[in-house]
C-alpha cells in the first residue's frame, strides 16, 4: 500500500496522534524529561506510519501497524526518560494487533500467518521471560511484555524476520552499551533502556524481510 499520498496521510495521522498524546504521556510517567519534551515520539511515530504503509497489504494490516507505530514512538521516549514501558500502552497492543491480523487473515485466507504470529509472540514472550529471570537487572517485565507484541508483527511476516529482529535488538543494545561505556556516560552497573533497541531491532527485522522477499521475487 506504499504510495506517496498514503504514506503522507499515515505519517501525518500517526505523528498527529502522538503529538496529541504528549501531555497524557508526561502525566502518565510523572516526568518532564527532555526526552518527553523533544518531540522525538512524534517524529518516530510519523516515521513508523510510513513504515506501516510500506508493510501493509490491506487496510486491516495498515490500522494495526499504524497503531503499533504510535505506541512504539511513545514507548521509546518513555523508556529513554524513565526506564519504563507502561502496561497501559503495551497491553492494548495485543488485542489491536491480533484483531487486525485476524481480519487480514480472513481477507487473504492467510490463517497460517495468523498462527505464525501467535507462535512467534509466545516464543519471544517465553524467551524474554527466561532472560528476565536470569538477569532481572538487565531486562524488566515491560521488556518481556513488549517482546510478544513485536513478535506478533515479525511472526506475521515470517520466521526469518523474527530471528533477524531479535538478533538485531541485542546487537544494537550491545553497541549502545559499548559506546556509552567508552564515553563514560554510564558505568558497568548502570541501567540501559532496552525497549528502544527491541523496537529498532524489530524495524530492522521487518526491513530484512522486505529485502529478502524482494530478492526472492526478483
Amino acid at each position: 500500500m506504499l504510495t506517496p499520498v498514503t504514506a503522507l496521510i499515515c505519517a501525518l495521522l500517526c505523528g498527529g496522534t502522538a503529538a496529541a498524546l504528549t501531555r497524557w504521556m508526561r502525566r502518565l510517567v510523572e516526568s518532564d524529561s527532555r526526552w518527553l519534551r523533544s518531540g522525538l515520539h512524534v517524529l518516530l511515530s510519523a516515521a513508523g506510519g510510513v513504515g506501516a504503509t510500506a508493510l501493509a497489504t490491506n487496510w486491516a494490516e495498515l490500522v494495526a501497524f499504524a497503531a503499533l507505530a504510535v505506541a512504539c514512538g511513545l514507548l521509546i521516549a518513555i523508556d529513554l526518560a524513565v526506564f519504563r514501558l507502561p502496561d497501559v500502552i503495551v497491553g492494548p497492543l495485543y488485542p489491536i494487533l491480533f484483531a487486525g491480523l485476524a481480519v487480514s487473515a480472513w481477507l487473504t485466507d492467510d490463517w497460517a500467518g495468523l498462527g505464525r504470529a501467535a507462535a512467534a509472540a509466545i516464543t519471544l514472550l517465553g524467551f524474554y521471560f527466561v532472560l528476565a529471570l536470569i538477569n532481572p537487572s538487565g531486562l524488566g517485565l515491560g521488556d518481556v511484555k513488549l517482546s510478544g507484541a513485536l513478535g506478533a508483527l515479525l511472526g506475521w511476516l515470517g520466521w526469518p524476520a523474527v530471528l533477524a529482529g531479535t538478533l538485531a535488538a541485542f546487537a544494537l543494545n550491545a553497541v549502545v552499551a559499548l559506546v556509552l561505556l567508552a564515553s563514560r556516560r554510564v558505568t558497568a552497573k548502570s541501567g540501559i533502556a532496552f525497549g528502544p533497541a527491541m523496537i529498532l531491532g524489530a524495524v530492522l527485522g521487518a526491513a530484512y524481510w522486505v529485502a529478502r522477499s524482494t530478492a526472492l521475487a526478483g
